[in-house]
């Protein structure tokens, strides 16, 4: 002790003191508030940002500022693990008549199974690409249809979008938005719209903002899962994503754009609201 405290130049009697002097209230506090972003942080996989974070840690410390939030999370180095940017492809090079855009970049709805937008993008694995067509609720921001397979094709999206239908019986009048890709513009996917009296919509050529509210869910996918992981089979992937949207996106992720909140929170209180 006597060599320690020589080459740290302090004093043995004041090494003793620093033992014997209690840690103060805010450093006390400071450790559960830790222990609880922590437990956040582990939950998400590392998945989120300080603003998602700071909404659970305030569910049991409602005073904790942003920035102090932010000094603890420093100190202990949970800084989220989503990089890099999202590239998206979509073939509209087709004589397939196109629908008109009826949202208009207006992505507000008021009601479950009003607005579905859908899109495709795709993982790479050492089997080679898998594709995943996925289905939006405008509402509330979950997934309630989608599929996976090894080929970019309008069977793919059907599956997605029967999926979703089989779930959630929407009644006529939905409102389908997708961009021009050949598999949305295709005879055999419009007739699908058809049958279950669905209003087709689709984005402008050369504009995904209109279509940003499909792509924001393979942004998140991406940055928060699949660009951290490397894929040997199809099938290793296919599970990772069940896990990621049934599991963490639609029950656990809280969604910004309907107040940090889960998608399914939301879609209950409607309801429970309805029936009251």
């Amino acid at each position: 002790m006597e060599k320690m405290c020589r080459i740290l130049e302090v004093s043995q009697s004041g090494y003793y003191r620093w033992l014997s002097c209690p840690r103060s209230k805010t450093d006390r506090e400071n450790q559960k508030i830790y222990d609880v972003l922590k437990d956040s942080y582990n939950q998400n996989k590392g998945r989120v940002g300080l603003d998602k974070l700071l909404d659970d840690v305030r569910l049991r410390f409602p005073h904790c500022s942003r920035n102090r939030l932010y000094r603890i999370q420093r100190v202990h180095g949970l800084y989220s693990i989503r990089h890099r940017k999202f590239k998206a492809t979509t073939n509209s090079k087709h004589n397939y008549p196109v629908a008109p855009n009826l949202l208009h970049q207006d992505f507000h709805v008021d009601a479950p199974n009003k607005v579905w937008v859908t899109d495709i993008t795709y993982i790479r694995t050492d089997e080679g690409w898998l594709y995943l067509a996925a289905v939006k609720d405008l509402f509330d921001r979950q997934i309630v249809g989608f599929a996976t397979g090894s080929r970019i094709d309008t069977d793919l999206c059907k599956r997605a979008l029967n999926t979703a239908i089989r779930r959630y019986k929407p009644g006529p009048g939905l409102i389908h938005h997708s961009d021009q890709g050949v598999q949305y513009a295709s005879l055999d996917y419009q007739k699908l719209l058809k049958r279950n009296h669905m209003i087709p919509s689709m984005s402008r050529k050369g504009t995904p903002y209109d279509n940003a509210c499909a792509e924001s869910f393979f942004s998140t996918i991406k940055l928060e899962m699949i660009y951290h992981e490397h894929y040997i089979t199809r099938e290793q992937a296919q599970s990772a994503i069940f896990e990621f949207i049934e599991i963490y996106y639609n029950r656990q992720r809280r969604n910004a754009a309907i107040g940090n909140i889960p998608p399914a929170d939301l879609r209950r209180r409607f309801y429970q609201q309805l029936a009251a």
